[in-house]
């Protein structure tokens, strides 16, 4: 008996895998997730992963936050709260909606442990195996992962560098309901989009608006970058036109620091107790601690100041991006030009494969994300995702200037220039 305990310990039970619910073989790592051992070494310029940039963030100012909290407060934020999230957080949140033209009310606001919880519990909520979700192409990895757990069809929306196409939505709809089958959401990014970094217009906003309302077709609006333009703020949120229509995800991972996983979802009152009961069931409450170390953060500092900082440093390093790229990569080459966020969406020739390229540009020191990621059906091979949030404006030259070369060479190669 105890050979055998200690063999399913072990992994070596090879009936483990038929022990797992079927939806457990929908499980799989993100390519981007799977860089990370990769991409983390010191000599490799990555290119790769979206982290913020905490430089710019004064660490003695979030010390004297937290000690504050807990010496005054200190009883409260270690004790369990309330499903929905703290109340008086969620009256800041309100205020920090507003700047993106939202009023709302607290009690339609859920915290949840970062955005991606409340992707989640949306998904839990809408989504029966072999529904529709309809998002852009390319779209988030980690919505298209959630959704893919949840057993959703995954059916992606034409983009061009002004972000999700109306008449390709218009088309999308039409064809899945041909099918018969059921549009649960539409899923998309409107400010300064992960991967392809493109905003959407306000004239956009409000006709994709218009086509989901007459449709009966839910929005889900993920905006993690909406503050962090560079040039002009972002057209108001689509949430800010449809209150009834449009479910709103926030976060204030790149706003403040990702590290407290603070995010939340503004919902129609028609969805509330859904959505709260199942929060419930997934976290039975979010982190005090980390809660009111952010409203203390909202309440004590200049935190709009501070997301100014966060604007000047991201766009010195989306200037070199974009400088490198015109210097070092080959004609045939193209890319989006973004104005905020984290992202530039890079396009190849189709006859290169950037999945099969990554290993060269490894062997070049230097990493980024395959457009593959990207999609729910493989496409995109061509394509790339360049994040510039992180590195020096200095490595992300070496890095640029490394990569082209990788790619000019394979090009060469495939008489392709």
């Amino acid at each position: 008996m105890s050979n055998e305990i200690t063999r399913f310990r072990t992994g070596e039970d090879q009936q483990l895998p038929q022990r797992f619910a079927h939806r457990a073989e929908l499980m799989h790592a993100s390519e981007i997730r799977a860089l990370f051992a990769v991409a983390s070494r010191p000599e490799i310029v990555s290119l790769a992963g979206g982290m913020p940039n905490l430089s710019a963030l004064p660490m003695e100012m979030m010390a004297d936050v937290v000690e504050k909290l807990i010496k005054e407060n200190g009883a409260e934020a270690l004790q369990y709260g309330s499903g929905q999230g703290h109340p008086k957080l969620r009256e800041q949140i309100c205020d920090v909606m507003a700047l993106e033209g939202i009023r709302a009310h607290p009690d339609d606001i859920i915290v949840t442990t970062g955005s991606q919880q409340a992707l989640d519990l949306i998904s839990r909520i809408f989504i029966n195996p072999g529904d529709v979700v309809l998002v852009e192409a390319p779209s988030y990895v980690g919505a298209l992962g959630t959704f893919k757990q949840y057993e959703a069809n995954v059916v992606h929306v034409e983009m061009d560098e002004n972000g999700l196409v109306p008449d390709a939505l218009r088309a999308a709809i039409k064809a899945v309901r041909e099918t018969g089958q059921e549009i649960k959401f539409l899923y998309l990014i409107p400010n300064y989009q992960n991967p392809a970094g493109v905003l959407l217009p306000a004239d956009r906003r409000t006709e994709i608006l218009e086509i989901c309302a007459s449709e009966k077709i839910f929005i889900v609006e993920d905006n993690p970058y909406g503050l962090l333009g560079f040039d002009k703020p972002s057209p108001n949120a689509m949430r800010a036109q449809d209150s009834e229509n449009v479910i709103y995800l926030g976060s204030f991972s790149k706003t403040i620091a990702p590290g407290f996983r603070v995010g939340w979802a503004l919902v129609p009152q028609s969805l509330k107790e859904k959505l709260v009961i199942a929060a419930e069931s997934s976290i039975l409450c979010p982190s005090n601690f980390t809660q009111l170390s952010i409203s203390g953060y909202l309440a004590d500092q200049p935190w709009r100041d501070q997301i100014a900082s966060f604007c000047k440093l991201y766009k010195v390093r989306r200037d070199a991006m974009l400088e490198s790229l015109e210097a070092h990569f080959p004609e045939g080459a193209s890319w989006t030009k973004p104005g905020g966020g984290f992202y530039v969406w890079v396009t190849l020739p189709p006859e290169i494969d950037t999945t099969a390229l990554m290993p060269k540009a490894i062997v070049a020191k230097v990493a980024y994300v395959p457009g593959t990621a990207f999609y729910a059906d493989g496409f995109g091979s061509w394509s790339m995702r360049l994040s510039y949030c992180h590195p020096t404006p200095e490595r992300i030259r070496e890095g640029v200037k490394a990569l082209g070369g990788v790619i000019r060479t394979e090009m060469e190669n495939r008489a392709i220039i």
